[in-house]
């Protein structure tokens, strides 16, 4: 396991999968899609894939295999809980080819949380089920730990539980150069400026243009957000992006509209 290693040179990646019936229902608004990928950014990784999947082990499974197979590390939020549809547990152990088991310190744990608490039963017990040679997450904020196997992170649904075990991994994962960004805010639509921001953003390899557009106040504007792992890089896209909005004649405001 590394600490705080980086390295600058690869572009680190991570897939993530949100997993359970309320979402995709509408029922419950996914807050952890954010989290993480501001996390991971930190860490020097990107987000690259989100899938939302429904409580099918057979979906969780296949979800698992493509994003892994395609990403450094694999997150998965959801369905680790104590009752008989949290079923990603069996789905990660499905993915990799071996079995569920009970993790002697994920028990000591939950045993320990739940003393004074009605004690561990069968559906608090679910909770220390994980992946054979799976370790732990550590979670200081409702005793059922996450859950780490190799390059896969299965964490709870719940965003401030799923925020305590991001809290726990930070500086273990190994990563690059975290990414940097700028934002310039226009009132114009982008549209009128398409040529100048491919023509900057070709010239700075380095660097990505997103444009945002938006219709506020009876007009219409976009926020320009370019991002670098490089800060010198940043730096001259900027400057080439405001240099060529004020060619143009237009205002522009930094840090976005």
């Amino acid at each position: 396991m590394s600490s705080s290693v980086t390295n600058n040179a690869k572009i680190w990646t991570a897939g993530l999968i949100i997993i359970g019936d309320e979402i995709l229902s509408g029922r419950t608004h996914d807050k952890n899609i954010g989290q993480i990928a501001s996390w991971l950014q930190v860490q020097g990784i990107r987000l690259a894939e989100v899938r939302v999947v429904a409580d099918d082990e057979d979906k969780i499974v296949a979800a698992v295999n493509a994003l892994r197979a395609e990403n450094d590390y694999l997150f998965t939020t959801g369905g680790i809980g104590p009752t008989h549809d949290d079923i990603t547990v069996d789905a990660v152990a499905k993915a990799l080819g071996v079995e569920v088991v009970i993790h002697p310190e994920a028990r000591s744990v939950l045993e320990g949380y739940y003393e004074g608490r009605g004690g561990l039963n069968e559906g608090r017990l679910r909770m220390a089920r994980v992946p054979d040679g799976a370790e732990l997450i550590r979670n200081k904020r409702s005793g059922a730990p996450g859950i780490r196997h190799g390059n896969i992170f299965v964490m709870a649904g719940v965003p401030h539980i799923a925020a305590g075990m991001l809290d726990a991994l930070t500086g273990e994962l190994e990563g690059g150069a975290p990414l940097l960004s700028e934002t310039i805010g226009c009132w114009t639509a982008e549209s009128e400026i398409a040529n100048l921001l491919r023509e900057v953003e070709e010239a700075h390899e380095d660097c990505q243009i997103g444009s945002y557009p938006f219709f506020r106040e009876g007009r219409v504007g976009a926020n320009f957000v370019i991002r670098s792992t490089d800060a010198d890089s940043l730096k001259s896209c900027v400057d080439s992006l405001t240099d060529g909005l004020a060619t143009n004649g237009l205002d522009f405001t930094p840090g976005g509209i």
